[in-house]
């Protein structure tokens, strides 16, 4: 199956819906930024809207939905630590600033790789991300 999307050549307007697949992710980060779920529902609405076009559509409507889900499960850790040390006597620890860390860390690489397959996507080239790229191929079927 990946070498099927991989010698594919895509539409202009496929190319265009799976690349506005990774940018609703960044659009909406901007809007929901303090609520994880936000870019979540995002993806999933934007997939929901698109799972009846062609494959090379749905395949990155799906890949950039995955990684939204694991960025909720890692932000909303992140999110509600942050809201009890805020609002209770809990200490900032050193493993609580390791954590915030690695999250930066995780969410910075992931907007990077957001931009980066939008931009290759919308040129008809197919992009596989690391992890969730197989989860995306075992999900979605031409």
């Amino acid at each position: 199956m990946a070498e099927m999307i991989e010698t594919y050549k895509p539409t202009d307007h496929e190319a265009e819906a799976a690349s506005n697949s990774y940018l609703m992710s960044l659009v909406v980060l901007i809007m929901g930024m303090p609520l994880p779920i936000v870019n979540l529902l995002a993806g999933i609405i934007f997939f929901v809207g698109n799972r009846k076009r062609g494959y090379y559509v749905r395949w990155h409507c799906t890949q950039a939905m995955l990684s939204q889900l694991s960025l909720l499960f890692m932000n909303s850790t992140g999110f509600w630590w942050t809201v009890s040390i805020i609002f209770s006597k809990e200490q900032v620890t050193s493993r609580y600033i390791a954590y915030i860390i690695t999250i930066l860390i995780f969410n910075l690489s992931e907007f990077i790789a957001t931009i980066y397959s939008a931009i290759k996507t919308r040129k008809g080239i197919h992009v596989e991300w690391w992890f969730y790229s197989s989860f995306t191929n075992l999900i979605c079927k031409p």
